[in-house]
């Protein structure tokens, strides 16, 4: 049965997405007998020109823009979006994702399941930008093909559909104030809690990549994310499975000296023009591993 009514619910922080509200805004009018609503929730953002921007969305029709006095957080700030919104399906989208497909939400409108993840699909960029080789090397496992093969541990918060009352049900976990990992957390509660997500192939596209010093502290968060929360996402993360496939000893250890001795030299040239992928993954190995409890 087709879902005809939606809440567009997008959290933003220090980003332009005037462009991806407008593009939503644009196919949910034009879907005949839909009920939906926009709402556009600013965590706090530091950069005022975002904020003034954004804020011109609420003057559409079934539009409103919410913002937060400080930053609460990457899963907070979506429980707040739910609670807002007035109707049965919520369509979560992160601020800095495209949408190009003219169906999109009809897509989503038209698919089974009550924890639909579409998935993204990444954009053209440059070789000397670390997130754009990192999200390239990652995309053939955003097939929906293979997002399937485990549908709990491949959700991800980008760009999903839910249900109002699952999504009450089940919020994110606020105590993941930090980036990282919250998504992967929701993923096992809803397992826990004996719910599907079903993979539809309806990406959005990811055609944003922040500059290569901000994305290895990003990274640099998450994994203290993944670090403070590694016993409820064992099992759950690709990092800690990894690790724990470590059985020597001997092994960590020199992972974490090499860390102590060439972790800068690794972190400034990951900061540079000429970034590598393989020199990421042992810098992450061991900054991990150097993390003091």
């Amino acid at each position: 049965m087709k879902k005809n009514e939606l809440s567009i619910l997008i959290p933003t922080y220090n980003n332009d997405c005037t462009e991806l509200a407008t593009a939503l805004y644009r196919q949910a009018e034009s879907v005949g007998g839909l009920r939906f609503e926009l709402l556009i929730a600013d965590d706090g953002s530091t950069n005022r020109c975002y904020v003034e921007q954004n804020r011109k969305l609420g003057a559409l029709p079934h539009c409103r823009f919410l913002e937060c006095p400080e930053n609460v957080g990457r899963a907070a700030i979506r429980n707040f979006l739910a609670s807002k919104a007035q109707y049965q399906w919520l369509l979560f989208l992160d601020s800095h994702m495209s949408v190009d497909a003219p169906q999109f939400i009809e897509n989503y409108l038209q698919s089974e399941g009550t924890v639909v993840y579409g998935g993204y699909v990444v954009g053209e960029g440059e070789a000397s930008s670390l997130r754009y080789l990192y999200e390239k090397a990652c995309e053939p496992q955003h097939r929906a093909e293979v997002r399937r093969t485990r549908p709990f541990q491949h959700f991800h918060t980008g760009n999903f559909l839910v249900s109002r009352d699952i999504m009450l049900a089940h919020p994110f976990d606020e105590r993941f104030r930090l980036y990282g990992y919250e998504d992967v957390l929701f993923g096992k509660v809803l397992k826990q809690a004996g719910l599907n997500i079903t993979h539809l192939d309806n990406p959005a596209g990811f055609r944003t990549f922040e500059d290569n010093p901000h994305f290895v502290k990003k990274t640099e968060e998450g994994l203290h994310t993944l670090h403070k929360f590694q016993q409820e996402l064992r099992g759950y993360s690709t990092m800690l499975t990894y690790i724990q496939n470590i059985h020597i000893g001997a092994v960590k250890q020199l992972l974490r000296l090499w860390h102590r001795v060439f972790g800068r030299l690794e972190r400034r040239s990951l900061c540079g023009r000429h970034p590598n992928l393989t020199v990421f993954k042992i810098y992450k190995l061991g900054y991990y591993l150097s993390i003091k409890n």
